[in-house]
Parts: C-alpha cells; structure tokens; sequence
C-alpha cells in the first residue's frame, strides 16, 4: 500500500521581523496609551509637533525617571509609565526615520 504524506508548505519569510516576538501585554498598554493621546490630542498629532525628537525624548525621560521613582503608574492615565517612555520612544524613531535617509536604516 502506498503512503500519502502531506505536502509541506513553503514560504521565504526567514529573514522579515517576526512579529510574534512582540510581548503582547506591553503592545496593549503602548497601544493603550496611543489611544488616550488620539482622543486628548487628535489623530497622529505627534507627527506636527515643533521639535518632536527632542519633546518626546524628554516625554520618554520623565516616564523612565518616574519608574526610577517607584512610580509604576501615570497618575493622568493610569497607564503603566513603561508604555508612556516606549510610545515617546516610538515616536522619536518615527520623526527620525521620516527626517534621514530611510535608505540607511
């Protein structure tokens, strides 16, 4: 009798990012916080603001500073002030990448 096996699918994504690596809780918060900011602030808001890199590097530096306090949470969102110091962190990548040559990232 002969054996049927299965054919073994093939895809070449070996070399792209793996999204699953992502931490799925600190994806949320940061998420989270993108929210209250879109709803505060407006939608993608952060790509207007005069000195963007420097302002949310400072935003991210009091957030990790607060945790340095033994202030786990932002006493305005309640949300963790990891997520807060990431999103500002993201969003200096962001402006960085769109104001360099996107060629060398």
């Amino acid at each position: 009798m002969e054996t049927i096996t299965k054919l073994e699918g093939r895809k070449f994504d070996g070399d792209k990012p793996d999204f699953s690596l992502m931490p799925p809780h600190a994806i949320e918060m940061v998420a989270d916080v993108l929210t209250v900011g879109a709803k505060k602030y407006d939608r993608h808001n952060w790509k207007k603001l005069k000195d963007g890199k420097d302002r949310y590097f400072a935003a991210s530096q009091r957030h990790l500073w607060a945790l340095l306090r033994d202030e786990k949470h932002d006493p305005e969102t309640g949300i963790h002030h990891a997520a807060h110091a990431i999103a500002s962190l993201m969003f200096y990548i962001e402006l960085d990448y769109v104001q360099t040559d996107k060629t060398s990232v």
